[in-house]
């Protein structure tokens, strides 16, 4: 996408003379991500459309919660933002991208990734009483949505999750799409990015997305991401509950999208959760 005339102005007068070095972005969704070159330096510039969500959480996670990694060289350093152009400048981590190299099948880099994850959640937690209503009535109102769930399964869905408990939940700062894709792997070291889901959820909301894949490669590389994190936060309800929640928003989210391979990823998580 695009940057607005407005998001234009503002990195020109941030960064005057700018060079822009290689397109991110992916397509799918309103969001721009640029690697810029200014004053010998790398940087990344983030850019959210109209109907942009991403850039306030992402704004959120450097200003509160990131420092600790900020410091450890481990997460990007905010260096520019304006919140209502939706529109941000990180400093560049160098490193390569984990996902679909090497590194994704070694347990040194799950390690690595579960320090990192133990240091994001490190933070006093919040008590949010409405927490299970919330995600009941979430994965109710995406079951509403355009969906491909089979008519048998979707009876099946609706009246478990009608059905659950609304717990008061332990709420602490989550990266919200955790795994190989955004991390970065540099002389051996691993780094985060992308903090556009960044907020406050249950620890155990950061494991879904390893558990539904890598950790189905090799139990060696959950089990480093355990001993790097310093344990399993899952209990056995309320991670039933955030696999269904997650399977849903995966399956209708990616057909609205259009990400055929991502939709089918959501069915699958829904099968598993109903095997019979």
């Amino acid at each position: 996408m695009p940057l607005s005339a407005r998001q234009a102005a503002l990195i020109e007068g941030w960064l005057p003379g700018h060079e822009v070095v290689t397109d991110h972005g992916w397509g799918l969704v309103g969001t721009t991500v640029l690697q810029v070159r200014h004053d010998g330096a790398d940087l990344v510039v983030k850019a959210g459309d109209d109907a942009d969500t991403h850039i306030a959480r992402e704004l959120r996670a450097h200003r509160e919660w990131l420092a600790p990694l900020v410091t450890r060289g481990r997460a990007p350093e905010l260096r520019h933002a304006d919140a209502d152009a939706k529109l941000l400048v990180t400093r560049y981590l160098p490193g390569g991208l984990v996902q679909d190299t090497p590194a994704e099948h070694e347990p040194s880099t799950y390690r690595g990734a579960g320090e990192l994850l133990a240091v994001l959640h490190d933070r006093p937690a919040v008590v949010d009483e409405g927490y299970g209503a919330r995600l009941r009535e979430t994965v109710l109102t995406r079951l509403g949505r355009p969906h491909r769930i089979a008519p048998g399964l979707l009876a099946r869905l609706r009246a478990e999750v009608t059905g659950w408990p609304t717990p008061a939940a332990r709420l602490v700062p989550t990266h919200g799409d955790w795994h190989p894709r955004n991390w970065l792997v540099h002389d051996g070291t691993v780094s985060v990015i992308d903090l556009g889901r960044a907020a406050l959820r249950p620890a155990p909301t950061d494991l879904v997305r390893l558990a539904a894949r890598q950790f189905r490669w090799d139990p060696a590389l959950e089990t480093a991401h355990h001993d790097g994190y310093g344990g399993d936060p899952r209990e056995p309800g309320p991670w039933r509950r955030e696999w269904i929640a997650e399977a849903v928003g995966t399956a209708t989210w990616a057909l609205k999208v259009g990400d055929e391979p991502f939709e089918a990823h959501g069915h699958r998580m829904l099968a598993e959760a109903f095997p019979d």
